[in-house]
């Protein structure tokens, strides 16, 4: 198996002029006929096949010849436009009307269909839809009839995944080439159904250096890396790494206790619970393993990793705490309150800067747009962008949290996680994913594979816990390293 690349727009106009000559449009609208037979199968034989004026238009029309060529009966919505149509696209319409195929100029809006086939936009889309086009959207997703979209849904950003106020809901897209950021992150889920994609022949190697990866639970399964696999029978706990898990100021103890038991059932051989308040528990009866001492304690330990910032406060105590931490040769995941102490002192942001060992930040948007100096807007309107810059101004590992988060490196290369649910919009499922990978880099993983098996098997516990019944309403971050810990275990006895 493996991890399906995501190319940004620009990587897929350079993928396409390089395949230049090549019949991209007769491949691309065979494969989406294909599934759209598949998903007419148990439904009516009538089909709405709305084209647009682009190339996308193009590829519409190709579905249409083929469907109506396996005798289904198609009508096809277009404007009348052709003149301006690229020549590819032209050469589509034309040959839909020698079949015999007609055009009709506009939607009633009836429901007498079993599929709508949506290629009005494409990935070209840089506009605001004009009105009949948007009506025809709403009168599409009003009339729930299933659609199946064409690279994207029409009206969503496939650079960003912004979605504009009338755009295609899809049962189903049927992507080329490669996976786009859109469909992936942002509104993308919300309006992309299930995604499939169809390479046009286009091989590995036609792949750009810059392409994402799309982390899916059902490839890095079967390639955990070998410690979390526990085959050696020669080993004691100082084997797997002792992590500090270093916040808790007053009313917020909970928060580090979350992030210390998800270490402990990730495998860390020893965890200790740096409490910043002095009114700290002596310890904690759920997860009694857990070592609780004074947040300057902890810090004074010899620390295979740290996971600093969940409940930490924001005062002069909690900064000093930051302060001493940075200053440590320590792999560290920064969290939660950290981040804000970051965002809000330069020698801070500095001293993440200027740190050799690994380093993991993990800010929800409006605490990456704290970092970035920038409004929560700026950054969701381009989360894998906004990722790789603050990656590279922090030098550190980011997961940018979110529908789809983002994992970026300083060195430029990034991932969109594939996993979890709206379950995982509770208060500490963020302090669980911290203390995941703090655990993993205590157990001496690498930043490049702890950042993402955490990221993929934090949500993969969620879908778990769904599966199971448990959520989404009502699933609790207290449930996931349980969850997480069974799908580890199940993955390292194949």
């Amino acid at each position: 198996m493996r991890s399906e690349p995501i190319c940004r727009v620009a990587d897929i106009r350079a993928i396409e002029t390089r395949m230049a000559g090549q019949p991209l449009m007769e491949r691309a609208g065979l494969s989406a006929a294909t599934l759209a037979r598949d998903m007419l199968a148990d439904r009516r034989a009538r089909v709405l096949v709305l084209a647009g004026p682009g190339n996308n238009g193009g590829d519409a029309f190709v579905v249409a010849r083929h469907l109506a060529s396996w005798f289904f009966d198609v009508v096809v919505c277009a404007l009348d436009g052709a003149a301006r149509m690229p020549a590819e696209a032209v050469a589509a319409r034309a040959a839909w009307r020698e079949r015999g195929g007609t055009i009709v100029s506009d939607w009633s809006g009836d429901r007498e269909f079993g599929l709508i086939v949506d290629g009005l936009f494409g990935i070209g889309l840089a506009r605001e839809i004009d009105e009949l086009h948007a009506r025809w959207i709403v009168q599409a997703n009003d009339s729930r009839i299933p659609i199946l979209a064409l690279d994207v849904p029409s009206g969503l950003d496939a650079e960003t995944g912004v979605a504009q106020a009338r755009t295609i809901r899809a049962r189903a897209t049927a992507t080329f080439i490669a996976l786009k950021p859109g469909l992936l992150t942002l509104d993308g889920p919300d309006y992309s159904g299930a995604i499939s994609v169809h390479r046009l022949d286009a091989a590995d190697s036609d792949m750009p250096a810059t392409a994402g990866t799309w982390l899916d639970w059902a490839v890095l399964r079967t390639a955990l890396p070998e410690v979390l696999l526990r085959s050696r029978r020669n080993v004691h706990k100082g084997t797997y790494g002792t992590l500090g898990v270093v916040g808790g100021s007053d009313g917020m103890v909970g928060a580090p206790l979350l992030a210390a038991r998800a270490a402990l059932h990730l495998g860390a051989g020893k965890v200790l619970v740096g409490v910043a308040t002095t009114d700290r528990p002596a310890v904690d009866w759920q997860q009694p393993e857990l070592m609780l001492r004074s947040a300057a304690d902890v810090l004074e330990r010899t620390l295979d990793a740290i996971a600093i910032g969940p409940g930490l406060g924001t005062g002069e105590t909690a900064r000093g705490l930051l302060g001493g931490a940075l200053r440590l040769a320590t792999p560290m995941v920064i969290d939660a309150d950290a981040l804000n102490l970051i965002a809000a002192d330069a020698a801070l942001s500095a001293a993440v800067a200027a740190r050799s060992a690994p380093t993991v930040v993990t800010p929800h948007p409006a605490e990456a747009a704290r970092l970035a100096g920038v409004k929560t807007l700026d950054i969701q309107a381009n989360r894998v962008e906004a990722a790789l810059t603050l990656a590279g101004r922090l030098n550190a590992g980011v997961v940018l949290k979110g529908a789809g988060s983002v994992v970026a490196y300083p060195g430029g290369s990034w991932a969109i996680n594939g996993s979890g649910n709206p379950g995982l919009a509770s208060g500490g499922t963020g302090d669980v994913l911290a203390g995941m990978l703090g655990a993993l880099l205590a157990q001496g993983i690498a930043l490049g594979d702890a950042m993402p098996l955490a990221v993929c098997l934090h949500g993969a516990a969620a879908d778990a816990l769904i599966a199971q019944g448990a959520g989404p309403l009502g699933l609790t971050a207290s449930e996931l390293p349980l969850a997480a810990r069974r799908l580890l275990n199940d993955a390292a006895r194949g």
